[in-house]
């Protein structure tokens, strides 16, 4: 059986991957000038949500393989799929950066985000039905599935409100979920596991 530090390191590895090949989408300005750099602001945006989308992604993984002692090959293959849909990124990212007003553009993006987000709640899910012997972990795990849900409300409304009224709200949509959500989520993690450790 594959060991976790084996699979958390190949995880890590293609993230990385997918992480980098993201800058090759940003366009270069036509004129080099001021002006030219503003008129690809919304390229920028768009390569700056998914640049640090998936580098929340990869802080969640950090904090929830932490404490992790058992996986097993449903776990392997939930992280494949998971890695999967976070490799089309590059690809959906250029696409709504280069038609940002797009409602198509913007519901291909939220469907990958989407996709990616399922994918992730598959893989705590397997985790935690893996190492449900451990009740500090069940606990942590059952209290970032309650926020994982309401992250994909979010996206759901902003998916809908991008193909019916305004297509940036998808995106936008991804902003709100990650300050609202994630972050603070994330950061209160990180509080108690440094007064457990003082």
């Amino acid at each position: 059986m594959m060991s976790k530090s084996r699979l958390t390191s190949f995880m890590d590895g293609v993230l990385a991957i997918i992480m980098t090949i993201l800058i090759f989408g940003l366009q270069k300005p036509d004129p080099v000038s001021f002006a030219g750099f503003w008129a690809l602001r919304e390229n920028f945006f768009a390569y700056t949500m998914s640049f640090f989308w998936l580098g929340t992604m990869w802080v969640n993984w950090h904090v929830s393989w932490g404490p992790i002692k058992k996986i097993n090959g449903q776990i392997v293959w939930a992280a494949i799929i998971t890695l999967f849909f976070s490799s089309l990124f590059p690809y959906t990212t250029q696409i709504v950066a280069a038609s940002f007003n797009n409602a198509a553009a913007q519901a291909f993006y939220g469907i990958v985000v989407l996709l990616i987000t399922l994918a992730n709640q598959m893989l705590y899910h397997l985790l935690k039905e893996a190492n449900k012997h451990d009740d500090k972990l069940v606990s942590q795990m059952n209290n970032r599935g309650k926020w994982l849900w309401i992250d994909i409300l979010i996206k759901l409304a902003g998916l809908v409100i991008a193909l019916t009224v305004y297509p940036p709200a998808m995106m936008y949509s991804v902003l709100l979920a990650a300050v609202v959500i994630i972050i603070p989520n994330q950061i209160q993690h990180f509080k108690k596991m440094a007064k457990l450790d003082n």
